[in-house]
């Protein structure tokens, strides 16, 4: 893969992040700002000082969100555009489609799946906020094992698949993934700061709804990079497949007449 390809890659990932990115807004504003609401509605009823705001709620639902959420999807497709150039050809037979959904899913469940699991997102009035430093350590360092385990699961099945085959590699790898990160789980503190009367409905909900913008996000751009890697990588298919052999004009038999 030459530097050509490797840019026009890196350019079509970040403009797939973008849109992947807009898909991503509009759950989080349909699904997560509501959650938010409630959560601060509920913080505001049980402080005893309201403090002024520095950016209104307003612009925090509206402009705030875009820009954070756009900002990451960009930056989300420049890094996994990367990534995807070194995987394709190196993960199995798979075309660049299923290479860019292979790879997104693969991110989606290291990067935030894992992590999530274990510290799960919270909405506001959820936390102290003299542990925000600790709890912000943890959960990066959640991070950070979950992708090299991640790293280390693959590096093991491909090992593993010339004498095991790729199905049994490939649970096995599996399998050790899952020890790794189950034990990764036990020896990590966990946190609790949960007020004892904050309603566990609305918890669920402001959850759920984070889950969802990180699946729509990482799922929306497998799809549209995917789309946009195959046309990429293979952009003269179709004209060397319509064009006529070379020397066919000159080899054709002349006419009788």
């Amino acid at each position: 893969m030459n530097s050509v390809t490797v840019r026009s890659l890196l350019a079509r990932g970040m403009l797939a992040g973008l849109a992947a990115g807009l898909l991503a807004l509009l759950v989080a504003y349909l699904l997560g700002e509501p959650q938010v609401d409630a959560a601060i509605a509920f913080e505001d009823a049980h402080a005893h000082e309201h403090e002024a705001e520095v950016v209104s709620r307003a612009v925090q639902s509206t402009a705030g969100l875009a820009t954070g959420v756009l900002v990451y999807g960009v930056a989300l497709g420049g890094i996994a555009a990367l990534a995807y150039c070194f995987a394709l050809g190196r993960a199995g037979r798979f075309g660049p489609r299923a290479t860019a959904l292979l790879l997104s899913g693969a991110a989606f469940a290291a990067v935030y799946l894992v992590p999530f699991l274990k510290y799960p997102a919270n909405p506001p009035s959820v936390g102290d906020p003299d542990s925000i430093g600790k709890r912000t350590a943890l959960y990066f360092l959640m991070i950070a094992l979950s992708v090299l385990l991640t790293i280390a699961a693959v590096i093991l099945g491909k090992r593993l698949a010339p004498r095991l085959g790729a199905w049994y590699a490939t649970v096995a790898a599996l399998a050790a993934f899952a020890v790794a990160v189950g034990l990764a789980y036990a020896f990590l503190p966990a946190v609790n700061e949960l007020p004892a009367d904050f309603p566990a409905l609305l918890l669920w909900k402001f959850r759920v709804s984070a889950l969802a913008v990180q699946l729509v996000l990482w799922a929306g751009f497998g799809l549209l990079f995917g789309e946009l890697a195959e046309r990429a990588t293979r952009p003269r298919r179709t004209v060397a497949a319509a064009a006529p052999p070379r020397g066919t004009e000159s080899t054709a038999a002349p006419s009788p007449n």
